[in-house]
């Protein structure tokens, strides 16, 4: 293992990778804090800014499985890289089609097309730094500290995400534009200390030819149901509560953009308190984790659907990011504790698809349910998570 090479500086890759990712989700969650309020800025319908992440996550859904192969043949920190760099170059050019829309250089149709067109291609290449960051914390870590080392990587972006809106938040004051324009920048400054400070993973050279890994595999296939489902209902909330914040409350473009920005800082706090402090401190076993998580995320949906207050819609996003926190290092270690060690970044290609299939799916879904009734999306979600924690309880685990 690679924790046992004489003179790899072990505690200083943690902190930079941990950095990186922090910089990941403070950049992710700016978008999807001013995304609803931007997108009806320029004219767009509730579906269209839907699509939008839809057409990204499925992008993603395709690319990450490729990217955690070619960590496995080229390196991680190159792949780490190529991730970082293309997230701060396709932001730069996402946000510029938006301001182009916003002075009337392009009509609302022409502007959603290219949103989506822009939108994907940013999506093919930042996709390539979660598998890779992922497969690099299996590299540095062995079976009995698997599972803190994932709940580490969830802490850091989670961390990522609670920065995010309060960025986001703060600096809409200017624009709506402005937090995208700086989360570029602090991820190509990120980029830059990965290149220089981040040191390369010692790797094992396998001999035998690695065979694509399926998501149908059958010593990941559990974990893959958890996590499409899991993080489908997490996309739901995620791309339609801004709309029921901004309509129950009826709030201004910049209010909204501020109020789901809290909600969003409280359910990635409730998160990384879940991964920082639980999953570091308690040795639960990762099904467990998902069991114990599964109520939690039951009842924040339940609150989702019938709260029309500030107070208790913040409280449901707290649970879900409490939640979400227990669950995402659970399904992540139980997937890679499943394979061998030549395949690590394989699986995390493979598994780290499963979120992105979910965001695919979740977004369209959540818009065109809450189109119809804003209640709609939390009790299909319900209705998704009821059965998926009689799974989870049913299922036997042999990790």
């Amino acid at each position: 293992m690679p924790t046992q090479t004489p003179g790899f500086p072990l505690v200083f890759a943690k902190r930079i990778l941990l950095f990186s990712l922090i910089a990941v989700g403070m950049g992710q969650t700016v978008l999807f804090a001013i995304l609803a309020p931007l997108g009806r800025e320029i004219g767009l319908s509730v579906i269209q800014i839907g699509a939008i992440i839809s057409a990204s996550s499925v992008t993603v859904f395709l690319c990450m499985p490729i990217w955690g192969r070619a960590s496995d043949r080229w390196g991680r920190k190159r792949i780490i890289l190529v991730g970082l760099f293309g997230y701060s170059l396709g932001t730069v050019v996402f946000a510029a089609v938006f301001k182009s829309a916003m002075i009337g250089l392009f009509p609302p149709l022409m502007a959603f097309i290219a949103l989506v067109v822009s939108r994907m291609a940013h999506a093919s290449v930042m996709s390539a730094t979660m598998p890779a960051a992922s497969a690099y914390m299996a590299d540095i870590t062995d079976i009995a500290t698997r599972t803190k080392g994932m709940g580490a990587v969830g802490a850091a972006n989670n961390l990522g995400a609670i920065l995010g809106p309060a960025l986001g938040g703060g600096l809409a004051i200017f624009s709506l534009l402005t937090p995208l324009w700086f989360s570029a920048g602090i991820t190509l400054v990120t980029a830059v200390i990965v290149l220089i400070y981040l040191p390369d993973v010692p790797r094992q050279v396998f001999t035998r030819k690695q065979a694509k890994m399926k998501r149908t595999d059958p010593r990941i296939m559990p974990f893959m149901i958890v996590g499409v489902l899991m993080f489908m209902g997490f996309a739901i909330v995620q791309q339609t509560m801004a709309f029921r914040f901004q309509d129950v409350l009826s709030l201004t473009a910049v209010q909204t953009a501020r109020t789901f920005g809290l909600g969003m800082m409280l359910s990635a706090a409730a998160s990384l308190f879940s991964q920082a402090i639980l999953v570091q401190h308690l040795d639960i076993r990762p099904f467990n984790l998902l069991r114990i998580a599964m109520p939690l995320l039951i009842l924040a949906f339940i609150i989702m659907a019938t709260a029309e207050s500030r107070l208790l819609l913040l409280g449901a996003m707290t649970l879900l990011g409490l939640g979400m926190g227990l669950a995402g290092p659970g399904f992540m270690a139980g997937a890679s504790l499943a394979v061998g060690a030549e395949e690590q970044g394989a699986v995390a290609g493979v598994a780290g698809s499963c979120g992105p299939l979910g965001f695919t799916i979740g977004p369209i879904l959540g818009t065109i349910l809450y189109s119809i009734q804003p209640e709609y999306p939390y009790i299909f979600t319900l209705m998704v998570y009821l059965p998926l924690l009689v799974f989870v309880l049913w299922h036997k685990d042999k990790i």
